[in-house]
């Protein structure tokens, strides 16, 4: 989901991992649930209703349980299966015309039918509006829209997209009520009219609520007679306290890695509240503006990875909530390899950065400026950043600082070229292995750090992207990690780890936190 954006395609790496669980948290209330509601605190702010807007973990959030998609991912799983649709299918050979059939009876919570025409306004809505802070950009292949009938909806594309099942799955595919939007302008009353398991009942500067719509027709139970969602506006001690002080059933996304480790140490004395852990496609990479004067050289990027020592981060930074990233593709993703990993070990090798060094002739310190932003992507970047100050520094060969700014004039300053080495991260909008290279290594790629590779842009992007045999792209895509690991305008840094704390009287949270990225208030129970 854009470097946004920490940010969130489509994987046939079936039946991921749901994750390691702790404590009550771990079970399933299942149908004897006692339907009580639920209050869940967060420290991202949910930055539009709207779906033609909303670009960020939070608003996506809102999306996944107030609109529905034509597709939706299965608890656990990363292959889309139909939600709103009955079924839907690629009608060619050439992965360009996608053919959906809806379900019969579909109502938006005002009541209104749900037909094609709903469909195909939503898509050409986002499309004409294209709002900067909108998911807009993710189909730049979407030619046209048509509807046969009431119950059929053909996209044709552009140029073929083998991975369109899963964008139209994400929050970018949210289905809205044409009588209720404008189709050249954005929603500015904070409502929301959709058909998914939940209506929007207000939404205001600290707390948004959630009933269940009764109108909904599709896969989800819901096991709960509401959600509270609180906004702690980045407040980690704030959401901390709350949780601990029995003022919120979960506490999700933006608890701090110290917070996270003092809950688990003190589960053990029966303080109530529990944390689990489920998988996560986020990642975190290290980017060079490949124009730079230094990092725009080779050696120089050669020897800061044979110097990063990524375990030491995420054991002194992260505490262990997060785990070391040997690739662009991340673990449990169709594709991933450890091309890094296999190029510049481990371990730190001085020897083996001294060496890439002295073969383009430098002999004196690199001086080095890293930039960080902690607005957007927490406050432990500053400190992570520092952090790989120290270990180059520490090798002799480096005069390595740091420097943060606020996240607007960040991205100012990378647009314009002023940063040689800066941090980018990423939340997937799609579990497929094209939304961690396209986005990156493609054409107006989101990096912003000069970077081109013909064979990558040419040939690697557009032939998986057009694959729908996505198991058979997996060697085009160590391919292509192969020469990001070559040529090094990036070097993956972490993977994260989901976490939730929740009440030791809550359950269900571990079909929330998967690789998805989709939180399932639905799934979510309380005794």
């Amino acid at each position: 989901m854009n470097m946004r954006n920490q940010w969130p395609v489509l994987s046939v790496a079936t039946g991921l991992a749901v994750g390691l669980l702790t404590g009550c948290g771990s079970q399933s209330g299942g149908s004897g649930s006692s339907g009580s509601s639920i209050v869940m605190g967060m420290s991202d702010d949910v930055l539009a209703t709207d779906p033609a807007s909303g670009y960020d973990p939070g608003s996506w959030l809102l999306f996944n349980n107030v609109f529905q998609s034509l597709l939706s991912f299965p608890k656990g799983g990363t292959e889309p299966e139909p939600e709103a649709a009955k079924e839907c299918s690629f009608t060619d050979t050439a992965t360009k015309v996608y053919s959906c059939t809806l379900q019969s009876g579909l109502k938006f919570s005002n009541g209104d039918a749900l037909t094609s025409e709903d469909v195909k306004f939503s898509f050409d809505r986002m499309l004409k509006i294209n709002d900067d802070a909108g998911p807009a950009i993710m189909f730049p292949m979407l030619d046209t829209v048509e509807t046969p009938d009431a119950q059929t909806v053909v996209f044709k594309l552009k140029y073929a997209d083998a991975t369109f099942p899963s964008k139209i799955a994400s929050g970018a595919g949210s289905i809205v009520d044409h009588k209720q939007y404008a189709d050249n302008g954005l929603r500015t009353d904070n409502e929301a009219v959709g058909s998914g398991p939940y209506k929007l009942e207000s939404f205001g500067e600290d707390e948004a609520v959630f009933s269940v719509n009764e109108s909904y027709k599709g896969t989800a139970k819901v096991k709960n007679s509401g959600v509270t969602l609180k906004f702690f506006h980045g407040d980690q001690a704030a959401l901390k306290t709350a949780i601990e002080n029995n003022e919120i059933d979960i506490a999700y996304r933006g608890l701090a890695a110290d917070d996270i480790a003092d809950i688990e140490n003190d589960t053990a004395t029966g303080t109530g509240v529990n944390v689990v852990e489920g998988t996560s496609a986020e990642v975190q990479h290290l980017v060079f503006n490949m124009d730079d004067p230094v990092a725009g050289q080779l050696s120089v990027r050669k020897a800061i990875a044979y110097l990063l020592d990524r375990q030491a981060l995420v054991d002194e930074v992260y505490q262990d909530t997060a785990t070391p990233l040997y690739s662009i593709i991340p673990a449990g993703i169709a594709g991933h390899n450890t091309a890094f990993f296999d190029t510049y070990g481990a371990s730190p090798s001085r020897s083996e950065a001294q060496a890439a060094l002295r073969a383009d002739g430098i002999t004196d310190k690199v001086k080095l400026t890293l930039w960080s932003t902690p607005s957007r992507y927490g406050p432990s970047t500053d400190q992570e950043f520092k952090a790989i100050a120290k270990q180059l520094n520490a090798s002799g060969l480096f005069d390595a600082t740091v420097k943060s700014v606020a996240f607007d004039q960040y991205e100012k300053d990378i647009a314009d070229g002023k940063y040689g080495v800066y941090v980018k991260g990423w939340v997937p909008d799609y579990p497929d292995p094209d939304n961690f290279t396209a986005p990156f290594f493609g054409e107006g790629n989101v990096l912003s750090n000069n970077y081109s590779n013909s064979t990558i842009t040419g040939r690697l992007i557009p032939e998986t992207a057009a694959e729908s045999n996505r198991a058979s792209t997996e060697a085009d895509y160590g391919k292509l990690q192969d020469i990001v690991a070559d040529e090094l305008p990036i070097i993956p840094l972490w993977q994260a780890k989901q976490y939730a704390v929740v009440r030791d009287n809550v359950y269900g949270l571990e079909y929330c936190l998967d690789a998805s990225t989709v939180f399932r208030f639905w799934e979510i129970s309380k005794d």
